[in-house]
């Protein structure tokens, strides 16, 4: 089985956030390759790996950086694929602005999809909708967690019924 999404982290350090990702496309039974490459320590490594993921038949790419947060624009300008960044809030990061302002402000024709701070589950969710134009068994799946998530909503309104208060009107 061959990898259709690749994870990729600019440390290991940034696996306390990524995993989030991971678990979702193992949810969604995404066969996913998880790798530690640096834009800065090695970029040849990097460029490598961009230019050869389309041919391994990946189809998405989730790059998380923290910091100055370059690994999705450089793997983004090395590769046809579609690249969703995260920005990680690390160690040296200013609250993951920094991160955020980095992903985002992609020049053109070099575009990053890019999520909120830590939020490797959405860039797992987004490389899936993107899947799923063109696999009907992935789609439906996808259907079915969003339909989960709908129903945990008028459940939990449900249950706050049973909540009582001596002003509450509803």
């Amino acid at each position: 089985m061959n990898p259709i999404v690749s994870i990729i982290m600019g440390s290991t350090s940034d696996m306390k956030v990524v995993r989030a990702a991971a678990e979702f496309l193992d949810e969604m039974e995404v066969p996913f390759e998880l790798l530690a490459l640096s834009a800065h320590r090695t970029p040849e490594k990097v460029a490598e790996f961009a230019q050869e993921a389309k041919g391994r038949g990946v189809k998405v790419i989730i790059a998380a950086a923290g910091g100055a947060a370059h690994l999705p624009g450089v793997i983004a300008a090395s590769t046809t694929l579609p690249v969703i960044g995260i920005p990680v809030r690390s160690s040296n990061s200013m609250d993951g602005w920094d991160s955020v302002l980095s992903i985002l402000q992609m020049p053109s024709g070099i575009p990053v999809a890019t999520v909120a701070v830590d939020a490797a589950k959405n860039a797992a969710i987004l490389a899936i909708e993107m899947l799923a134009l063109s696999d009907e068994k992935l789609a439906e799946k996808f259907s079915a967690f969003k339909e989960g998530m709908k129903n945990k909503i008028i459940k939990a309104n449900e249950d706050l019924k049973a909540e009582t208060f001596k002003f509450r009107v509803l």
